[in-house]
């Protein structure tokens, strides 16, 4: 059941970043074009600030410069003493955390839409951190009303316990697109213009909310990821194996023990041997080879979503 606090007052401080990994064209090329003319992301209640997140590393065309900028929102990074000889993107997380928070502050930006593409075959997915994020839950319901005919899945990415790391961590509310399968540095029309639409509407539903609607209770499906799973590997520690031909680009489907999901370079197959079905996603990412992962599971979960509620009208002033 969710019981996370919802927003009490208008989210006017919005932003919509692009390129936080510089090879995922959708994002870049979207944030570039809204900085030269933002007026799309203008709404009557507020207007979306858009920001190319890693500017370096879109100019190399590479996920980072250093490491993984979406990775690198913690305070372990964000409240360091600063060193000219800091990576690149712990450099830029902390402009990006003072331009858009100080994290885990009242000045914080309301809300941040990040955008992501992805080369495996996931489609359109939201990723928030969890069930309990309320305002975020009636987002992701929003916009897989937008197009019911399009799986639109929501991916709960946070592991119990750990700090959260992401770009959108730094306001107070947020989440993440991820459209896929597209390659890294190419840019697919058909998925620029669904990534454009998605975040059109979410705009929309902050309109809405601003404006005082109510949005009724609900109940939804969602994905909360477990762990990753690593390629079988030589005692060197090169791939000894891959994703196998029945798993590849079989994203969100339930993945059964016994089911084959390597195929080793000697030809023999390595079944999957845990105990429950699983969810594989993000199947053999291009981006996850250098982080150990072939696939990441996930355990699919249904759960309530509590009514959100109008704003309370603002108080008249006295005459």
């Amino acid at each position: 059941m969710c019981s996370w606090p919802v927003p009490r007052e208008p989210l006017r401080r919005v932003a919509v970043t692009g390129g936080t990994h510089g090879n995922e064209m959708s994002g870049v090329y979207l944030a570039q074009h809204w900085l030269r003319a933002p007026g799309e992301l203008q709404r009557p209640s507020f207007s979306a600030m858009p920001v190319l997140a890693n500017p370096a590393a879109t100019a190399a065309c590479r996920r980072y410069v250093d490491r993984d900028l979406n990775r690198t929102f913690t305070s372990t990074f964000l409240t360091a003493r600063a060193h000219p000889d800091d990576p690149y993107e712990v450099k830029r997380a902390r402009e990006l955390n003072q331009l858009l928070g100080p994290k885990a502050s009242g000045r914080a930006f309301d809300f941040i839409l990040d955008l992501h593409n992805t080369t495996a075959n996931m489609g359109t997915c939201l990723i928030s951190e969890s069930t309990h994020n309320v305002f975020a839950m009636h987002l992701c319901r929003h916009l897989q009303m937008q197009s019911p005919e399009l799986p639109c899945r929501v991916l709960l990415y946070q592991v119990p316990g750990e700090e959260s790391y992401s770009l959108y961590s730094v306001a107070k509310n947020g989440m993440g697109l991820e459209l896929g399968p597209q390659p890294q540095g190419v840019l697919r029309a058909d998925l620029s213009t669904r990534m454009r639409a998605l975040v059109a509407a979410a705009l929309d539903f902050i309109q809405l909310f601003n404006q005082g609607t109510a949005f009724p209770a609900f109940e939804m499906e969602g994905y909360r990821a477990i762990r990753g799973m690593d390629f079988p590997r030589t005692e060197a520690g090169d791939l000894a194996g891959t994703v196998h031909p029945q798993l590849q680009d079989r994203d969100f489907e339930p993945l059964r023990p016994g089911a084959p999901i390597f195929q080793m370079f000697s030809g023999e197959d390595v079944l999957y041997e845990g105990e429950a079905t699983v969810y594989p996603v993000f199947i053999n990412e291009a981006a996850y080879y250098e982080k150990g992962i072939a696939f990441l599971q996930t355990e699919k979960l249904t759960f309530s979503v509590p009514a959100l509620s109008m704003l309370a009208p603002a108080p008249t002033p006295d005459p």
